[in-house]
């Protein structure tokens, strides 16, 4: 039980840390836009977004940041109450753990970067200017995105219905690090805990029955 709980704190740490130790190495290191090629089908590129993982917007920035506050909450305690469970499996915890640290990767960059750092723009690499000095205030910070992987980059061939000579790229979102967590705890839920998934609806449904 303990150990679980311990599993969990360390892994949220570690996630975190990778995460933002490389958004602020692209943030103070390379203009907005600016690409760098690691191979033909992985670059790093520097951008920015107000939305959700892999640059979708969902509402305001702000609502997006307090929703995001409000389901970093729910999980930890959602994640507490499991690891006092003799009966959880460690898989779970793992999985709901990234997606924890995912989330919170991603409400660091809203709550801080923009308090801490000046804007970046495609002629200017970003600073730190002190907290309080920055681009926006607290909770309106830009979400940093690096990962592209253009693992097919090819045209539509003419004849092809409706893109036909348009181009065409496999696999086009940029992401970060926690991107990724949340994307794989939560693909790891659907394979492998869908058991323990349909049993937060069940309790849920049980809680108001017994409350009507």
């Amino acid at each position: 039980m303990m150990t679980q709980g311990r599993m969990a704190v360390l892994l949220v740490i570690a996630i975190l840390c990778i995460d933002q130790v490389v958004k602020i190495w692209v943030k103070t290191s390379m203009e907005l836009s600016e690409s760098i090629r690691i191979t033909s089908w992985f670059y790093i590129n520097f951008i920015e977004n107000n939305g959700m993982a892999y640059g979708m917007q969902i509402g305001s920035k702000l609502a997006l940041s307090l929703f995001r506050v409000v389901a970093i909450v729910f999980l930890i305690y959602y994640i507490w109450q499991q690891v006092h469970k003799s009966d959880t499996k460690w898989g779970y915890v793992v999985c709901l753990s990234m997606i924890l640290a995912g989330a919170a990767g991603n409400l660091i960059d809203c709550m801080f970067y923009g308090l801490c750092f000046d804007a970046s723009t495609y002629s200017h690499v970003s600073q730190y200017v002190g907290l309080g000095n920055g681009y926006a205030p607290f909770l309106m910070g830009k979400v940093v995105d690096m990962f592209y992987f253009p693992i097919i980059d090819t045209t539509y061939p003419s004849w092809f219905p409706f893109w036909g000579g348009e181009r065409f790229i496999f696999f086009s979102p940029v992401f970060n690090f926690a991107d990724s967590a949340i994307s794989v705890g939560v693909v790891a839920l659907l394979l492998f805990y869908r058991k323990e998934i349909s049993q937060i609806s069940t309790s849920k449904e049980v809680t108001a029955e017994k409350e009507s």
